[in-house]
């Protein structure tokens, strides 16, 4: 192995880890899990500056550069990857669509999500408005049905941080 390859490639990983760390511990702020963003900011913070340092060190060598901003790029979209994965947190979904709203939110209850529906007016007539919140682990079932029923209904979807009360069952799919 070339003597310039070991270094880079070590500060490749370590951004890698840093970032994701990054990552994670936003989205643990966001949502409002001081713990765990206190654990991964902690753990961040040494991988970091165990990276620069190992950059810093030699500004005259382009591979640990490269590995660096290699390593930034490669650790947010693992970072992103691995939140998604754990599914930690919990998505609205606002679903409007003028035909099908009340087919929607019968399927979206067959699958044991809650739903509240809301009449609304929209540009071209009536719409219903439907709020749905959902464990993250399960927002490619919800957009699925969502999808499958009116694939032109209009979506959003926002990260939520949940306060208290309200019919918001943890042992299964139901929320509201």
């Amino acid at each position: 192995m070339p003597g310039w390859l070991f270094p880079a490639l070590l500060i490749f990983f370590l951004r890698i880890t840093d970032i994701t760390l990054y990552t994670l511990r936003i989205r643990m702020v966001m949502r409002g899990m001081r713990a765990w963003a206190w654990i991964f900011g902690f753990m961040q913070a040494i991988v970091y500056v165990t990276a620069i340092r190992a950059v810093l060190s030699d500004m005259g060598n382009w591979s640990k550069m490269i590995g660096y901003a290699l390593g930034f790029a490669t650790g947010l979209v693992v970072g992103l990857t691995l939140e998604d994965r754990l599914g930690i947190g919990f998505t609205h979904y606002r679903i409007i669509s003028p035909g099908f709203g009340l087919l929607i939110a019968a399927n979206l209850r067959a699958a044991d999500f809650a739903v509240t529906e809301v009449s609304a007016q929209g540009i071209k007539g009536a719409v219903e408005v439907l709020h749905c919140n959902v464990l993250h682990k399960y927002d490619k079932e919800v957009e699925r049905i969502i999808i499958n029923t009116d694939p032109d209904a209009f979506v959003t979807a926002e990260n939520i941080r949940r306060i208290e009360h309200g019919f918001w069952h943890t042992k299964n799919k139901l929320s509201g």
